[in-house]
């Protein structure tokens, strides 16, 4: 009989607090040596409060005239009527980029409807601005995809915008695609955050459809903040001291099978250069918007948990990906209605997947306009507290 998910994480806890004390326990004093059996990167240093103890980011009440709605108690809002391209026009453009910014971090995905206005150029200059306004280094610009770029037959002009498009990936990832004929009994697989494989890995992310199936192609997003707080306290702690290795040699493979190179130059920032994609982040992320805990390392650019046996990692790195497709209720499915409706998420607190539900069935093909604004190196800050903790906090108040 297979072991359950508590055995697993039992005995994963039970052989790592022997290996490495001060990650279980959280003591950043000890100087002992780990090696780790998968690979050589290190357990996580929590990071002194000096260096990286931010202060959560508060609203100033810009946004709240405008109107809107939360679609799940734990996750998305949508705003109703709202011109975006008037906004950043706007004399206090600012404080609405601002609050917007602050507003994505705490629900984790906004929507907006209909935003023809909105232009590629515009696009990009609202994705860059919330990263600006919300305090990520200057050195963090916008992300250039080694695959999803102006090099691809139908990646457009501009290399800051990734042409999200069902016909080219049946061409690129033709191997890994599964079509409705083929039986396909899960999805799990598609889960992921945008980019983690980089250095400095993606805040904030804008698609906007431009092509729409008759029906189908729904975007699902999920939690990490809520995925944080349901895992009990003593498995938070063990996993709070832990780092993994994030990759994607999968693109490398579809470059190779058709023949062209990734895009090895800087990619938005002077960290994330060359051919290998690959990086180590924590396990646990801090939002440094909102402070608050998620667990990052889910979905498909997760490698490995560093540290651990194979087993040991495989085994937590199923158990995230099971909490999320068990919980319904910390995520949120969202129905693209019209050309140039979009969505803007916070990569480091919330993973998504889209729903290739019309792929060869006729319905036509799905094409999005991306961009990915770069954020911070990922840290996890031992005094940053859960979503739930916070805004309970927020009540008593």
């Amino acid at each position: 009989m297979a072991p359950s998910v508590a055995e697993i994480v039992s005995d994963v806890t039970d052989q790592i607090h022997e290996k490495l004390p001060s990650a279980s326990l959280g003591d950043t004093n000890s100087g002992s040596e780990v090696k780790a059996e998968q690979g050589t990167a290190p357990a996580v240093q929590p990071p002194s409060v000096e260096t990286q103890r931010k202060e959560p980011l508060k609203l100033s009440g810009a946004l709240d005239h405008f109107e809107s709605f939360d679609v799940t108690p734990t996750i998305g809002r949508e705003f109703v009527g709202v011109n975006l391209a008037k906004w950043l026009k706007a004399p206090n453009s600012d404080d609405l980029v601002r609050d917007l910014a602050i507003t994505i971090s705490q629900r984790g995905v906004v929507f907006f409807r209909k935003q023809d206005d909105i232009t590629n150029d515009l696009q990009k200059e609202l994705v860059q601005r919330l990263g600006e306004l919300s305090g990520k280094p200057s050195t963090s610009k916008l992300h250039i995809h080694p695959i999803s770029n102006s090099g691809r037959e139908l990646g457009g002009k501009d290399d800051e915008i990734s042409v999200i498009s069902s016909e080219q990936a049946k061409k690129i990832y033709k191997d890994r695609l599964l079509f409705q004929s083929e039986k396909k009994q899960s999805g799990k697989e598609g889960w992921h955050s945008d980019i983690t494989f980089e250095p400095i890995p993606s805040d904030y992310a804008l698609l906007r459809l431009t092509q729409l199936p008759k029906t189908g192609g729904d975007t699902l997003w999920a939690s990490g903040y809520e995925v944080y707080d349901r895992i009990s306290a003593p498995v938070q702690r063990f996993l709070e001291g832990l780092t993994a290795t994030y990759a994607q040699p999968g693109f490398n493979e579809a470059a190779s099978k058709n023949g062209f190179k990734l895009y090895s130059e800087q990619r938005g920032a002077p960290e994330n250069v060359g051919e290998v994609l690959e990086a180590v982040h924590p396990v646990i992320r801090t939002n440094p918007v909102t402070g608050w805990k998620s667990v990052f390392a889910v979905g498909h650019h997760v490698s490995h948990i560093n540290g651990l046996t194979k087993e040991e990692s495989k085994g937590l790195l199923d158990w995230f990906v099971r909490l999320v497709v068990d919980n319904h209720d910390l995520q949120v499915r969202h129905r693209w209605q019209n050309v140039n409706d979009l969505a803007i998420w916070d990569n480091r607190s919330v993973y998504h997947v889209a729903t290739p539900d019309y792929i060869d069935l006729g319905l036509g093909e799905r094409t999005g306009q991306r961009a990915v604004s770069l954020g911070e190196r990922p840290y996890f800050d031992p005094l940053s507290t859960g979503r739930r903790e916070a805004l309970a906090k927020v009540e008593k108040v």
